[in-house]
């Protein structure tokens, strides 16, 4: 199996190395588990990309956008005027202002590009910086800070809930971040706050009074926000998405991060978003310049008529209650084997709580998998033995905080009503390996 350390041991010492940020790094987690169910022909409940097409509107909206001539050259590296006109448009109401198209909006190639032109924007070189990442967080923060220059520090939610999460079904928003532990990771070197609601993995969403509370601790220690919003509209139940960059006095100090590819459903569009005042856009575009220095042009045109067309067909609100019936497949097919798990009320993942899942001594479970803990064993059991492939959610944590996650697995459910029946079907298997503790 390829890894770049593998690579690195078959190069003739004579020649150039490479870093040993690189030189060491260890086989990705989604190349690990997408290998590993395509050759166990297991049900891909691991990468949250979705196994329906999109939506007629939004091919429509590609192919106008292909089809015009105009679109086959570079863009302006800020973004193409009319996705910044409708990007405005669309994040005037949410941070409770009307937006500057023109100096306020960029768009980038992807939201990880995104994040890491806010990153590059402001860290120092040499590792002075810190960012804090409140974990789990998505795997791309932590290296994109340390690309930057910067260093980064880890702060853990916690499950704190009057229910045993090994047996009981408990809420996402239980996931609770300490406030006074968030506080007490903050230095004088601390410039830079990441914040992910809805979130991911936890498919916890943020209250208002978490992000009044996170709010003060970033105006007192003069923090920027990147606030990674690109669950923006997967939001159920009760639960309501609130921007932190619409609190009194967060906008100036809030960089908000999107994505077409989870509000429109085409991940492979690779088109993002950063939003924010001037004095914090304009050095991100300058950063931007210097990476991709463009996003794709016909693509653009295509979310910008994509977002007309939604407006206009009720788009957001379909999506949301078609998401909230393909939760409740998945976790009635986790319902049926008793296993309890976090209800997401944001996102679209569902953590499992494995912690009664006896792996039987004679499974194989491979070096490269085994080495990396107890939830990248249980996700290879799933995949490999009962046929439906997950992701350990451990692998959004640093090492210090795994073991709050050795007992989980991470499903998506960006799927199919197919594959829910066949999850279902294949999930019965999983009963013989259950234990009371």
């Amino acid at each position: 199996m390829y890894s770049s350390a593998a690579a690195t041991k078959e190069a003739p010492q004579s020649l150039p190395q490479p870093s040993k940020m690189y030189s060491k790094a260890k086989l990705d987690v989604w190349t690990m588990f997408n290998r590993a169910a395509a050759q166990a022909n297991a049900v891909n409940l691991g990468q949250g990309f979705m196994s329906f097409p999109p939506d007629k509107l939004v091919i429509d909206s590609a192919i106008e956008a292909v089809s015009d001539e105009t679109a086959a050259q570079y863009a302006p590296p800020q973004g193409r005027p009319q996705l910044l006109e409708q990007l405005a448009e669309h994040y005037g109401p949410l941070v409770g202002r009307k937006l500057d198209s023109k100096t306020q909006v960029m768009v980038s190639s992807g939201a990880n590009e995104g994040i890491f032109c806010a990153l590059l924007a402001f860290l120092e070189l040499g590792g002075t910086d810190e960012a804090i990442v409140i974990e789990p967080a998505f795997d791309q923060y932590k290296p994109n800070i340390i690309m930057a220059g910067g260093t980064p520090v880890f702060v853990p939610l916690r499950v704190q809930s009057d229910k045993d999460p090994t047996r009981e079904i408990i809420s996402s928003n239980e996931w609770k971040l300490d406030m006074a532990e968030l506080e007490s990771k903050i230095t004088s070197r601390t410039k830079i706050l990441i914040l992910n609601t809805p979130q991911n993995p936890t498919g916890k969403v943020f209250d208002l009074q978490e992000l009044e509370q996170v709010a003060a601790i970033a105006k007192k220690h003069n923090l920027l926000v990147i606030s990674d919003e690109v669950y923006e509209n997967l939001y159920y139940d009760d639960n309501k998405h609130i921007s932190i960059a619409s609190l009194p006095g967060m906008f100036e100090r809030t960089v908000i991060c999107g994505s077409v590819g989870k509000l429109l459903g085409v991940t492979g569009w690779r088109v993002g978003w950063l939003v924010g005042p001037q004095h914090l856009i304009t050095p991100c575009v300058a950063a931007h310049t210097r990476t991709t220095f463009v996003t794709c042009t016909p693509i653009q045109d295509a979310t910008a008529l994509a977002f007309k067309k939604a407006y206009a067909n009720d788009y957001f609100n379909i999506q949301r209650s078609e998401y909230l019936a393909r939760r409740q497949k998945l976790m009635a097919a986790f319902d049926s084997v008793q296993l309890p798990y976090s209800v997401p009320h944001g996102s679209y993942f569902l953590l499992v709580n494995a912690a009664r899942v006896r792996i039987p001594d004679d499974f194989v479970i491979p070096d490269y998998v085994s080495e990396r803990g107890h939830s990248f064993e249980l996700c290879y059991f799933f995949t490999v033995k009962i046929g439906i492939s997950c992701i350990p959610p451990t692998e959004f944590y640093s090492n210090e905080n795994l073991h709050l996650a050795e007992n989980y697995v991470r499903f998506a459910f960006c799927k199919t009503d197919d594959v829910f029946e066949e999850t279902a079907r294949r999930l019965q298997a999983i009963k013989q390996y259950i234990v009371d503790v």
